[in-house]
């Protein structure tokens, strides 16, 4: 089964929404849209590593993301504004990486695939690794589910319950790393941030509870990633941008549903 190319292409993205779409939550509930993108990009920087240096592209992308993160986190309160910090490093690392990828010679590097995806270019090996990464991350987060959420929700709260909040953003770090080096083959660096938010963003007006918006989101986010992958075989249209297109109708049907919602309770108070 798993010799057709796409039936590995769908396994592929249905691991990479299962993953993604959760722990978009935390970056929704903890406003760090602008820290995803910055450590998607840097992603780029860590293919060209690997290539120098062969070595597997999923070691070099999570070790440029993780030390990004960490670099950003711990320069965050030494003076620097988050959002200025998060632009010079995010367009910074890109750059580096591009600039670096020219100077790897006797390697084909095909930029485009790195930066919106190749989803049906996937194989096994592939698959094990973004699987593993997937298991990997959706395991961190029921393992911290409940630390998380304190640390995020309530920073005081979670030090009154002995929670370490700066650890915790450590293990959300973590596993931003591991969503970006697992995600890179299917979406690409410049995609990734958006199969990490809009997925969250869209099941934020369905759900009552923090377990049921992370619930819904990787429903959002396995539906984008299916379905984009048969509108881009209809439409013959790029496949990584495809699934984030149909990500970002499903919010804006999800924005409307919720815009309805209000207006009719607003006519049944009026009442």
């Amino acid at each position: 089964m798993l010799d057709d190319f796409l039936v590995r292409a769908a396994l592929a993205g249905l691991g990479v929404g299962l993953a993604a779409a959760p722990l978009g939550c935390l970056v929704v509930w903890r406003r760090m849209a602008y820290f995803g993108d910055a450590t998607a990009h840097a992603a780029i920087l860590g293919v060209a590593l690997s290539l120098a240096f062969d070595m597997s592209i999923f070691t070099g992308v999570l070790v440029v993301a993780l030390s990004m993160a960490l670099l950003v986190s711990t320069l965050s309160g030494r003076g620097y504004a988050m959002d200025t910090l998060l632009g010079v490093m995010a367009h910074s690392a890109i750059a580096f990486g591009l600039v670096a990828v020219s100077f790897v010679s006797g390697v084909r590097i095909d930029l485009m695939a790195y930066l919106f995806g190749d989803i049906l270019a996937v194989g096994k090996s592939d698959l094990v690794v973004i699987w593993g990464g997937a298991a990997l991350v959706l395991g961190l987060l029921c393992w911290r589910w409940q630390a998380l959420l304190t640390a995020t929700l309530n920073p005081d709260l979670a030090r009154a319950s002995g929670i370490d909040p700066e650890r915790e953003r450590l293990v959300l770090t973590l596993a931003l790393a591991l969503v970006v080096a697992v995600a890179i083959k299917v979406v690409g660096t410049l995609l990734i941030a958006a199969m990490l938010l809009i997925p969250a963003a869209a099941a934020r007006p369905f759900a009552r509870t923090p377990e049921a918006m992370a619930l819904i989101a990787a429903v959002f986010g396995a539906v984008s990633a299916l379905g984009g992958l048969q509108a881009s075989l209809w439409f013959d249209t790029p496949t990584g941008p495809s699934v984030v297109c149909l990500a970002a109708l499903i919010f804006l049907a999800a924005s409307l549903v919720d815009v309805l919602r209000r207006a009719a309770q607003g006519g049944r108070q009026a009442k």
